[in-house]
């Protein structure tokens, strides 16, 4: 990432993804962040789990490559190369079936982990 959050900013996707690949969990958040947004990179193996929780965030995937199937509260949605998927903020949702590896553009509004998740009542 090149600039701050007032500036033009800039990442290149091959080298995040590499890293992303590299990381524990696949993922690389805050690739560029302004104050209403920011960009991550997540990869998923052939196989992998995805563990991932509901977020306090808004999200949209753009799927780079990859095929995978993703479920979003009790619904199943095939994903594959070009592949946009919209989350709201709180919504269960997860990978699965990954059949290619997925590389996948997440963008998180309001910023990622910038929001307090609500407790869950007992």
């Amino acid at each position: 990432m090149t600039g701050s959050n007032a500036r033009f900013q800039s990442a290149d996707l091959a080298r995040v993804a590499a890293k992303a690949s590299a990381a524990a969990g696949g993922y690389v958040g805050e690739v560029l962040k302004s104050d209403l947004l920011s960009v991550g990179v997540y990869i998923l193996a052939v196989g992998a789990t995805d563990g991932q929780k509901p977020h306090a965030e808004d999200e949209v995937y753009y799927a780079v490559t990859g095929e995978a199937t993703f479920r979003v509260g009790d619904d199943d949605h095939p994903v594959q190369a070009g592949s946009l998927l919209f989350v709201p903020a709180g919504v269960k949702h997860f990978f699965h079936d990954i059949s290619e590896e997925l590389v996948l553009v997440v963008f998180w509004a309001p910023p990622e982990r910038s929001v307090q998740p609500k407790k869950e009542l007992d």
